[in-house]
């Protein structure tokens, strides 16, 4: 019999609705169990069951990933044949890249579970996601981060890469990767893990461009680095014509003047680029290519909360030890 540890951790799979307000439930991890085992009565398990904290997805900060990890640690991991966490979908991405990367080195697969609605909701896909997950344990010889989702319009539950998971598009309840490569690839670093605490950093602001963007009204007090996200190509705004606090050029300027690094995704690396990418990669700002938004912010958070020196950070970030660069 397998011996699966379920970390709950609220979400909306762990929530319930009372007069029109969906908020988590202290209760509802025992529907989830209670329904899986109504549904699949042929399926032998045994569940260890932790519940570290309890909140709605879109309230997490990086404390609550050093609460997690913690646990997960705490449990002594390798005693079970795979780990599931059931989590919300607002931040869902960020977590799963967290994971990836924090548990590089781990042989035990981790899955994260979510639902679109409540589990007493006919339309929630809480249960098949959270099967999946267990029979991925059952049958798979897997390690490495994954997500089991099946999306509104779709009987199949795709199995995620955790490095590769994007955030659930706007006004949208599915969930899609970077490629279609699921199975995790585990890529040694120099013969050695990497030994990681789990600390993050709290210096690093994060911008995601809009039309008119003002970067005057961005301060760079208390700021150690910059992530910046680009336009779906690769492409932010480089032009001075309608005036320099709009140019992202001028931005990066400007932070140079403070030694503040500068990283910018995501982009795929290509034998053509836009005018603007190419000024963009000339201006001293760092590219980081073929890899989510999310992976790279989550990287950056790992990176600058675990090395001072510059030589290990620019390490971390180019070294492709969970396959997160497609």
């Amino acid at each position: 019999m397998k011996n699966i540890l379920v970390i709950f951790t609220g979400g909306t799979i762990g929530s319930s609705v009372c007069n029109g307000e969906i908020n988590t439930d202290t209760q509802t991890h025992f529907l989830l169990l209670t329904q899986f085992k109504t549904r699949y009565p042929h399926i032998k398990t045994h569940f260890t069951i932790l519940q570290p904290y309890e909140i709605l997805s879109e309230n997490l900060t990086p404390t609550i990933w050093t609460t997690l990890i913690q646990t997960i640690e705490n449990a002594n991991p390798s005693t079970y044949d795979g780990i599931i966490i059931t989590h919300g979908t607002d931040t869902l991405a960020y977590t799963s890249a967290v994971l990836s990367f924090y548990f590089h080195a781990l042989n035990v697969p981790i899955f994260l579970v979510s639902s679109q609605y409540p589990l007493d909701d006919e339309k929630a896909n809480g249960l098949d996601n959270f099967n999946c997950a267990v029979n991925a344990i059952l049958e798979q010889s897997l390690h490495g981060v994954f997500i089991p989702y099946r999306n509104t319009n779709s009987q199949k539950v795709t199995l995620h890469h955790g490095a590769h998971l994007t955030c659930s598009p706007q006004l949208s309840n599915d969930f899609f990767s970077l490629t279609s490569h699921h199975q995790a690839v585990k890529m040694p670093i120099k013969g050695q893990k990497l030994t990681l605490k789990p600390h993050f950093s709290t210096r690093i602001l994060f911008i995601r461009p809009y039309p008119g963007m003002n970067y005057n009204h961005f301060s760079l007090d208390d700021v150690d680095v910059i992530l910046h996200d680009l336009y779906h190509s690769g492409t932010g705004c480089t032009s001075s014509a309608y005036g320099g606090h709009h140019s992202l050029i001028s931005f990066i300027n400007r932070c140079k003047e403070k030694k503040i690094p500068v990283f910018l995704a995501p982009a795929l690396k290509s034998t053509q680029f836009y005018q603007s990418t190419i000024e963009l990669t000339n201006s001293g700002a760092e590219m980081i290519w073929n890899m989510s938004i999310e992976a790279a912010y989550a990287k950056l958070l790992l990176a600058y909360g675990n090395y001072e020196n510059s030589e290990d950070i620019v390490f971390f970030l180019n070294t492709n030890f969970v396959g997160e660069q497609i």
